[in-house]
């Protein structure tokens, strides 16, 4: 466990290196999560105003607008991840990359994102649709099935970045690129996740006992300290957003060449994946 720990604060490290040099991959999870908001609050204003969710029958039309609202979520993610990317990559060549430059890269691939986002969405539905009738044994069945798609797919954003492919393609690419370098036990990929898991969880829990302190002395200073709790928060995420972003271009020019990229090679980025 500590090792592991160990690589994955390594790798958040190396990431950061990147992300300390272009300060402005920080706006692409800003911008994405500005826009799922609008995407949300547009879905949900028919939503509530047709009451489609009411009563026990189901509604075929609540069923189109949830799938559309899949779709339109997924590829606002995957739209500014690929922004983002692109973006990594470009500095990992050397490059000083630009916003604009990530938005224009993002814009070119538009229609294998929104080709992906829709097979993304159809399978998340699935998944879902399966884990509200099935057992306790089944939902485990399907947390791992959808565990594995998230592997099988973790490459794809940064394929569609450096190839001109369909997103059918791209998801062979990413299984095909795992399993030739390092198999199917993943491991690295979500050190970044585990390092700010432990941040996050560590600010809520400290902003929590903060806030009860506070507000046995003044109501609004416990509120205060909940805000800024808050705030502290939703900025670990958008760090760890770009972060992941950086280290999914890193792994990709590691898949493709072999070749830690600058920053990224003590060793930490070759045993990211372990074979089986």
């Amino acid at each position: 466990m500590f090792e592991r720990f160990s690589r994955s604060w390594a790798l958040a490290k190396a990431s950061a290196s990147v992300l300390k040099s272009d300060k402005e991959l920080l706006l692409f999870p800003v911008i994405s999560t500005i826009a799922m908001l609008v995407v949300i609050a547009t879905f949900c204003i028919p939503i509530f105003a047709l009451n489609l969710f009411a009563g026990d029958e189901p509604n075929p039309l609540a069923f189109i607008l949830g799938f559309l609202f899949y779709v339109t979520q997924y590829f606002v993610i995957f739209f500014f991840n690929t922004a983002l990317v692109g973006a990594a990559m470009i500095r990992l060549e050397g490059g000083d990359p630009t916003v604009k430059d990530g938005l224009n890269i993002a814009m070119s691939k538009i229609g294998p994102i929104l080709g992906y986002a829709a097979i993304a969405a159809t399978v998340g539905m699935i998944l879902n649709a399966l884990k509200e009738r099935a057992g306790f044994l089944g939902q485990i069945v399907i947390n791992l099935v959808g565990a594995a798609w998230t592997v099988a797919t973790a490459m794809v954003v940064p394929v569609l970045v450096a190839q001109d492919v369909g997103p059918i393609d791209a998801i062979k690419e990413s299984v095909l690129l795992l399993k030739k370098n390092w198999g199917e036990n993943i491991i690295g990929n979500a050190g970044i996740g585990l390092a700010f898991g432990l941040l996050i969880a560590g600010t809520v829990v400290v902003g929590v006992v903060l806030a009860l302190v506070m507000s046995a002395i003044s109501p609004w200073l416990g509120l205060g300290v909940g805000i800024l709790t808050v705030i502290a928060v939703l900025l670990l995420a958008v760090v760890q957003a770009a972060l992941a972003g950086i280290y999914a271009a890193a792994l990709y020019r590691f898949a493709i060449d072999g070749q830690a990229p600058p920053g990224f090679e003590g060793g930490a980025l070759q045993m990211a994946f372990q074979q089986k």
